[in-house]
Parts: C-alpha cells; structure tokens; sequence
C-alpha cells in the first residue's frame, strides 16, 4: 500500500516554497504576468519602428515567458505529487490558459521580425549593443521568413494553436479511460485487471504463461478498434502534413527537422545505419533464445528477463553516493553543485505515495531549482535512473547558470544526451567493479536493454512514422488494414527471421503516443548514439575531454543543437557516431555470452 505524503520526512520531499512561499505569492505572481500581457498589445504598433522600440518588444516578451513558466513549474510540480488534488489541477489548467492568451497577445512578434531586412538589423544590433542578446533568437526565427504567412493568416493559426494537436488528447482519453483489457491470471494463479500500463510488467515475468495471456489479451482489445485508432491517427498525420504545405515546406518531415535545426539526412542516415545495424540486433534475441530455454521465440518473450532480479538493495542514501562517485570525473563545479542539490537543496521527491505521478522526470527553468521527481524503491535500476534525472538537472543548471534566460533552455535534440551519458558512465563504473559474474550479467542486461530499446525500437518507430506521412502526402488513406501490414512487415525486418512474429504486433502501433508527436522519437535514438561517443571520450580521454563536454552543457540554446554538439566534438552529420553506439550494443551482447557460456561450463 502506497504511503501518504505527510508519512515521508521532509528531506526526502522537494520543496516548492522555494519558488513561491505560499498560493498567495503564486498569484501575486499570475496577476503581475496578466498585466504584462495585458500591456504588451502597445508593441505591435511601435516593434519595427527602431531598435530600442525592437529591443523593448522582445525584452517583454521573454519576461512574460519567464513568469509563466516559473508559474507552470509551480502548479505542474505540486500536481505531480498529488494528481487527486483538484486545486493543483485547477492551477494547471489556469497557467495553461494564460499561455494561450499571451501567445494570442504576442501573435505578431514572429512576423513583424520576418519584415526586417538583414541590412535593418544589423545596423539595430550596432545601434542598440543590448540587442545582442537576442541574437540567437532573431537569428532562428529568420529562418522562417519563407514559411511565414501573411498577417491575417498567422493571426488566426495563434488562434487556432489551442485546437490542433487534439487527436493526442483524445487518443489519450480514449486509451487511458475507455479501453478494457480484461482480466488474466497471474503468475500466484489470480484474476487480475490488464492495463496498458502493468502490460509491460507483466511480459517482464518469468511465468511464459502469463507473458503470452498479457500480450493476447490486450491485442485482442486494440484490433477491436483498429478503425478509430486509424482514423485518429489519419487525422493527425493529415493534419501535420496539411500544416506543412501551408506554410511552404516540401513535407512534414522537412517541417518538423526544419524546427529542430537538422535536416531529414540525420533523420535518414540513422535509419540507415540501424539498418546496417540490425544483425547485433538478431544476435540479441537470439541470445534471448538461448537463456530463456525457448525452442520458438516470440514476440511475447522480448521483454522476459534474462537474469533474475540482483538481490542488492541500496538506500536511498547509497545511490546519492553512486551517483556522485560516478559525477567525480566531471571536475569540481559539476560534483559540487549536484551534491549540494541532492543533500541540501531538496532537489528529489524520492518515494512514492498515493497519488504521486509514477516514473520519473527532471524539470526546472531559470529562477527554480532544477527537480527531480523519483518513485524510488531501491534496485539498481532506480539508482540508475537517478543518474540519468542527475544529468537532466546538471544540464539545466549549466544552461541557466551560463546564458540569459531566454536563450538557456535546450533542445530536444540533445535533451537525453547528457542523462544517458551519467547512465553509460556509472554502468560501465559498476561493471568494472563487479565481484561476480551474476553482477556482470545484470550490469549488461541493463545496458542491452537500453540501447535495444532506445537505439533500435525508437528508430523502428521513427521509421514507421516517415513511411506513413510519406503516403499520406501521396494521397493514401492510413487505414487500420494498411497500417497493419506496413508496421508488420516493419517489425519482422527489426526482428529478423528467427523471431516468431505473432500476428497481434501488427496492433501495437495503436499503444504508442509518441506517434501523435510528430518526429520525435527518433531524437532519443540519436541522443543515445552521441552520448555513446561522449561516453568513450570521457573514458579514453579523461580531464582532457571533460571540458569540452561541459563547455556542452553550458551552451543552452546559446547555439543551434548540431553546433552545441560540435563543442563536445560530437558531428551528428557523420553516421560512424550511430555506428559506433551499434558497436558498443554489440559489444556488450558478445560480452554477455561469453560470460554466460563461461558459467555454464
């Protein structure tokens, strides 16, 4: 049974009075953010006038964002350890709908800009030294000046920005409430409810039986409603599609790289490499086989564990220590800071309790701590993903800490690249201490398990969503019967022809939200492709190339991501640095048998 909050000793809470000391401060702080935007109308006719009228513009516009996002850190994070309270739910939606009405408020911004000439600029830049701040912000958004409509238009898509996307939403709603999975009996012989979310658990039991009832049990719910899921997803699909047309791209993908700074190539050339990459994928499952004991493989044995559990148990207290050991290398202000935030700033909400958000996540901006939200239990696992939340929070600090507050939040694309980096670092510390071989092979299977399922499942995802905008902008209608058999064939390339690839993985496309955010997932994959590299650096090079890196993460958004990379001597454009993290899933794959056909001698 899940504890109540006011049963974990504060120390091991976060605390959020450090943002706003009470609700009253927290709408002080709304009523001063609805003034500004209420004021902020007088720039549209004075914006492009000179370049203290263009400096005063943007200056008011990145003190609203500021505002609203400490106010979202502090509505969002107090309603993430307590989801059933409906004042937190209220706070959220509220801070949700002052964003939408600034964003209708600043709706001119972006195109007023894209009128400046370069030759106009430059000469505000020299005029008005306090510009220079904007820059980088000015600079990305010349960018879109061929994709910017006209006054009217761009007004009425700020109008429209709160209705589209809502496909997400309701496939959300519809998964998440509607959908009934039924009941199948578990591993002690009871009846128990099938969710989308214990799915996963339970096809990581031991018990064949159970793996095999989870995974019918659930398809069979999905191919029920094969048309509402495609008609959602067609929806979508045509939406984005739709979208990028209008504003002049050649197709979504173009349009959604286009925002992230990239091109489709780094898109393609990680497809391409995962493809030449696919038989260290096959030798995985077939290792898998091996240990499992299994004559035919199946789809339902992808998730079985390869070992049992490792019977050490860490405090929480122990992984602060882990995690800080591993940190050691990074120099003095990266371990400092971290151990400061996790000893005596309350940086971690670490247990779980009734009504807490599961999972984990890091999150903060400029003026909060950078925190960090655990449902910690103690496997290795756990102390694990404190790392890699760790790394999440140590990017931001350095992001924060080094540049202005608008030009400090980082990208997506190189979101999880400082996080998997702390993960790669302590996992390969942890292998290199081990005192068995059973402590190895849980160290591995760890490490497998990753790359298996952030390089490879997310890149086979990133696959199926290029090939279905593809036909959509061919006039294609994305029917369930379609996509079935596209995302079929798609799994039995990824699985090779020694999987046995029942027939219900066609639905799984269904079970994946991730799809109704365009072009995002493939980020992960490259994410944990350049972290692969940095980890190697780290390793070979040591204090020589640790300042390089953290020179990385002190670039915020000061740089395009690709550049921000380039500081960490990482070249995105190269495909050896996805093949080179293909090289180290291989490695530790061939590691694996050689122990366990050691042990088994």
């Amino acid at each position: 049974m899940a504890l109540e909050r006011k049963d974990i000793e504060q120390k091991y809470k976060w605390d959020l009075s450090v943002i706003y000391k009470d609700e009253k401060a927290f709408y002080d702080e709304y009523a001063k953010a609805e003034k500004l935007i209420a004021d902020f109308a007088k720039h549209e006719k004075t914006m492009c006038k000179s370049a203290r009228d263009f400096y005063n513009a943007l200056s008011d516009m990145t003190a609203i964002e500021a505002v609203i996002e400490k106010l979202w850190q502090y509505a969002s994070l107090n309603f993430s350890v307590d989801t059933s309270n409906n004042n937190y739910q209220a706070l959220n939606a509220k801070v949700r709908n002052l964003a939408v009405t600034a964003g209708t408020v600043s709706w001119f911004v972006n195109p007023y800009m894209l009128r400046l000439d370069e030759k106009t600029l430059d000469a505000w830049f020299t005029e008005c030294p306090e510009l220079e701040t904007f820059r980088r912000m000015v600079t990305k958004n010349m960018r879109y000046k061929p994709h910017t409509l006209s006054d009217e238009c761009e007004q009425l898509m700020s109008k429209m920005e709160d209705c589209l996307g809502s496909h997400s939403d309701i496939r959300s709603i519809f998964s998440n409430s509607d959908l009934r999975f039924g009941k199948i009996t578990d591993s002690d012989g009871k009846k128990v409810e099938l969710t989308d979310s214990n799915y996963v658990p339970f096809l990581m039991s031991g018990d064949r039986r159970v793996r095999q009832s989870a995974f019918r049990a659930l398809y069979k719910t999905y191919e029920q409603f094969g048309n509402t899921y495609a008609t959602m997803f067609n929806s979508r699909v045509k939406e984005r599609c739709t979208l990028a047309k209008v504003r002049g791209f050649r197709d979504s993908i173009t349009s959604s790289t286009f925002n992230d700074e990239v091109t489709p190539v780094i898109y393609n050339n990680l497809i391409n490499s995962v493809h030449k990459g696919l038989p260290a994928l096959y030798e995985y499952y077939a290792l898998k086989q091996k240990v499992l004991g299994v004559e035919k493989f199946h789809m339902y044995d992808v998730y079985a564990p390869l070992i049992g559990s490792f019977d050490r148990k860490y405090s929480y207290e122990e992984a602060v220590e882990e995690v800080l050991k591993t940190v050691e290398i990074y120099g003095d202000e990266y371990y400092n800071a971290l151990k400061r935030g996790l000893t005596e700033l309350g940086w971690v909400d670490v247990y779980p309790t009734r009504g807490k958000r599961g999972g984990a996540f890091s999150s903060g901006c400029p003026g909060t701590e950078p925190y960090i939200l655990l449902n910690y239990n103690g496997t290795f696992d756990n102390v694990s993903t404190l790392a890699h939340e760790a790394g999440h929070s140590m990017h931001t600090y350095f992001s924060t800490k080094y540049n202005e507050p608008h030009n400090s939040n980082y990208t997506i694309f190189v979101a999880e690249v400082a996080s998997t980096v702390n993960e790669l670092l302590m996992a390969h510390r942890k292998l290199a201490e081990c005192k068995s071989d059973e402590e190895k092979l849980y160290i591995l299977n760890e490490l497998m398990d990753t790359y298996k399922g952030t390089l490879y499942r997310q890149t086979m995802f990133a696959e199926f969503e290029r090939d279905m905008h593809a036909l959509c902008e061919k006039g294609e209608p994305l029917t369930a019967e379609l996509i079935n058999k596209k995302y079929y064939k798609l799994v039995k390339k990824y699985f090779g022809p020694e999987v046995v690839c029942d027939k219900q993985i066609a639905y799984e496309w269904m079970r994946i939200p991730h799809f109704y955010t365009c072009f995002y997932v493939y980020k992960y994959a490259t994410c944990i492709s350049a972290a692969s590299a940095i980890v190697k650096r780290i390793e070979n090079e040591g204090a020589a190339y640790v300042d390089q890196y953290i020179d990385f993460l002190k670039c915020g958004d000061s740089k395009s991501p690709l550049d921000s990379l380039l500081v960490a001597g990482i070249d995105m454009t190269d495909p050896e640095v996805v093949n080179g993290a293909i090289e180290d899933f291989a490695s530790c794959v061939r590691q694996f048998n050689e122990i366990y056909d050691g042990m088994k001698k």
